[in-house]
C-alpha cells in the first residue's frame, strides 16, 4: 500500500525521543510529542489511534488487537521506534490494512557491544568488585581477592544467530572464546566459517556443554520460557547466562533460584520478564548484574532509529513502499 497526500500527516509519538529527533518530526510532520515520557495507558493509546495518521510506539506500548480495533480509518502506519515488534499485533494491523514498520540494523552493533561487556563482566565479577571498593572494603591487593574466571578459551553458546548473535560471535572470537550456537537452522557455511562457529541442532545438548550462554533470539510463543528450570539445571555449575533479548525468554523465577542455590555461577541481565518489575529474588544476589534495558542505549543508535522511523513515514506519504515493513508470520 502507498499513497501521496498534500498535507502533513498527523503523527502521535508515545514516548520522549531525543531532542534532535523531536525537532525533525516537528519540521516534517504534524507531530504530537510525549514530552513527559510517561508511558501511555491502554486507554490513552486507544484515543491516540482514533485520531492519528501514524502512531510511533516503542517497546513499552502494548499495541494489541483491542488497540488496533479502536483505530480510526486515518491510521495507515504504525512506525515502531525499535527493532522488536512482539508488542504489536501485526496480524490484526495487517487485517485492517495498517502497515507496521520497525528500525532494523541500527541496534545491532550497540547491543552486541553491551552483550560482550556482560560476557566479560560477569565471569570477572566486575560489579561485585566495584561494590566492594565503594563500600571501603578494599584493603590492598590479595592473592585471593574477588577471584573470577578467565574468559579466553571458554565456550560461548549463542541462542539465536541473527544479526546480533553474529555480531556477538565476531566480538567473542576476538576475545578468544570458542563460539557455538543454536538456531532454527544453521547459518550459511560461509558465515559459519567466518565466525568459526559450531552449530548445535539440540539446545539442551548445547547448554549442558557451554561455559557462557547468550540469549539473542526474538520473543515468540515458541521462545516463551525457552530457558526453563530444566535447561538451567543442565548447565555446568560454573555456567553464566547473558540476556540482552527479551526477558520472557528466561523463566525468571527459575533463574533466581538457580543463582541463589549456586546451581549456576552468574548472570547478566538487561531485560526482564515483567518489566519494569524485576523478580525480587534477583535483587539481592551478588552474582547477577542487573541493567535497566540499555543494551541499545547510545546517542548514535537513538538518532538512527529516529531517522528510520521518519524514512518509513515519508516513504508511505510520498507514494513509495516503506523500506522496513514487518509482515505477519505465515
Amino acid at each position: 500500500m502507498s499513497m501521496k497526500i498534500n498535507r502533513k500527516p498527523n503523527i502521535i509519538v508515545t514516548r520522549r525521543l531525543p531532542d534532535a529527533v523531536h525537532g525533525r518530526l516537528l519540521d516534517l510532520f504534524d507531530a504530537k510529542l510525549n514530552v513527559s515520557d510517561a508511558p501511555m495507558s491502554q486507554a490513552e493509546l486507544k484515543i491516540a489511534v482514533q485520531s492519528a495518521d501514524v502512531l510511533v510506539p516503542t517497546v513499552t506500548d502494548r499495541i494489541d488487537a483491542d488497540i488496533i480495533a479502536a483505530a480510526g480509518t486515518e491510521l495507515k502506519l504504525i512506525a515502531n521506534f525499535g527493532a522488536g515488534t512482539d508488542h504489536i499485533d501485526i496480524a490484526a494491523a495487517h487485517a485492517k490494512n495498517i502497515i507496521v514498520t520497525n528500525t532494523p540494523g541500527v541496534l545491532t552493533e550497540d547491543t552486541a557491544d553491551f552483550a560482550m561487556a556482560l560476557i566479560l563482566a560477569v565471569p570477572r565479577r566486575l560489579v561485585a568488585a566495584d561494590r566492594l571498593t565503594r563500600a571501603g572494603e578494599f584493603k590492598g591487593w590479595t592473592p585471593t581477592g574477588i577471584l573470577g574466571h578467565r574468559v579466553r578459551g571458554k565456550k560461548l553458546g549463542i541462542v539465536g544467530m541473527g544479526r546480533i548473535g553474529q555480531a556477538i560471535a565476531r566480538r567473542a572470537s576476538a576475545f578468544g572464546l570458542k563460539v557455538h550456537y543454536h538456531n532454527r537452522a544453521p547459518v550459511s557455511p560461509p558465515i559459519e566459517d567466518a565466525l568459526h562457529a559450531t552449530y548445535w541442532p539440540d539446545l539442551d545438548s548445547m547448554m549442558a556443554n557451554m561455559d557462557i550462554i547468550s540469549i539473542n533470539c526474538p520473543s515468540t510463543p515458541e521462545t516463551y520460557h525457552l530457558i526453563s528450570a530444566e535447561r538451567l539445571a543442565a548447565m555446568p555449575a560454573h555456567g553464566v547466562i547473558i540476556n540482552t533479548s527479551r526477558g520472557e525468554i528466561i523463566d525468571e523465577a527459575a533463574l533466581a533460584a538457580a543463582l541463589a542455590s549456586g546451581q549456576i555461577a552468574g548472570a547478566g541481565l538487561d531485560v526482564y520478564e515483567n518489566e519494569p518489575d524485576i523478580h525480587p529474588g534477583l535483587l539481592g544476589l551478588p552474582n547477577v548484574i542487573l541493567a535497566p534495558h540499555i543494551a541499545s542505549a547510545t546517542h548514535e543508535s537513538r538518532l538512527e532509529m529516529g531517522e528510520k522511523v521518519m524514512i518509513n513515514i515519508r516513504a508511505l506519504y510520498d507514494g513509495h513502499r516503506c523500506p522496513d515493513r514487518v509482515l505477519p508470520p505465515e
